[in-house]
């Protein structure tokens, strides 16, 4: 295989990092640092073709450059991840990818040794709240009242409306998660210093979602985000609740356009 191609994991501070602190990459691939402008850009040498194949494969192949992402996080404190199955390429110039990824570190250096900054000791959390639909019809009088005119009703049209109650206790959930969302959203707010929202959540049978964001917070505030997430459990009947990392900052890593790929 000729490997004329850089494979990207994650931009860091060149002082911050050496090739020590690195492990291997995708297939045991061996890690070295591209330095430029007071930056490192963490690579392997690789195909400029990019990885395709089974799901599984690509499954294992992005869990290992998650690997390298979080083994240079913590090395370094501070970190821009780099997107699955970003290659530089050589240039038509004959320039190497080396010389390219170099080129780009230094035109985009002030952008992002200030964005790296920014970002240290941050950390990513994904929350995910949702209501238990049976929890929110047990507190509704109206469903109380629909699910027992359903049980009066002959067997034979009971199943008419216990679809009707399915169709009912989803709207007075639903509507529980609307009025619920603001201020959710700014509880969370207000303890984050940055927040990006899922605007497409997973459905999980049987509740319906309150808001999933990922918060962007200082790791000494972790606790508080925990604090807040417990007392709207204990507060609220039938909250459900996802607390997911720390993570290095993939939703809030504002990379540059990488040149070469």
């Amino acid at each position: 295989m000729n490997k004329t191609g850089l494979y990207v994991y994650a931009i860091v501070p060149a002082d911050d990092i050496s090739e020590r602190q690195l492990t291997t990459g995708i297939d045991d691939e061996p890690l070295h640092i591209v330095r430029a402008a007071g930056l490192g850009a963490v690579v392997h040498a690789s195909a400029t073709e990019p990885y395709q194949g089974p799901d599984t494969e690509v499954e294992r192949w992005i869990l290992e450059h998650s690997q390298v992402v979080d083994t240079v996080w913590e090395a370094a404190g501070t970190v821009l991840p780099v997107t699955f199955n970003v290659i530089v390429r050589q240039g038509d110039d004959a320039a190497s990818a080396e010389d390219r990824l170099q080129e780009w570190l230094a035109a985009s250096a002030d952008t992002v040794r200030e964005h790296l900054e920014s970002l240290r000791d941050r950390v990513e959390l994904r929350v995910e709240i949702s209501l238990d639909e049976a929890v929110v019809a047990s507190t509704s009088q109206d469903l109380i009242e629909m699910q027992r005119a359903t049980e009066s009703r002959p067997a034979g049209v009971q199943r008419l409306y216990r679809k009707r109650l399915e169709e009912r206790t989803r709207e007075v959930a639903e509507k529980a998660a609307d009025r619920l969302y603001p201020e959710y959203r700014r509880r969370l707010v207000s303890l984050a210093e940055d927040l990006s929202e899922n605007t497409r959540p997973g459905r999980n049978p049987g509740s319906v979602s309150v808001l999933t964001v990922s918060l962007l917070v200082n790791r000494a505030d972790m606790d508080a985000i925990g604090l807040e997430l417990a007392d709207i459990r204990d507060h609220q009947p039938g909250a459900q609740i996802r607390y997911l990392g720390p993570w290095p900052p993939y939703s809030f890593a504002d990379v540059p356009e990488l040149d070469g790929t």
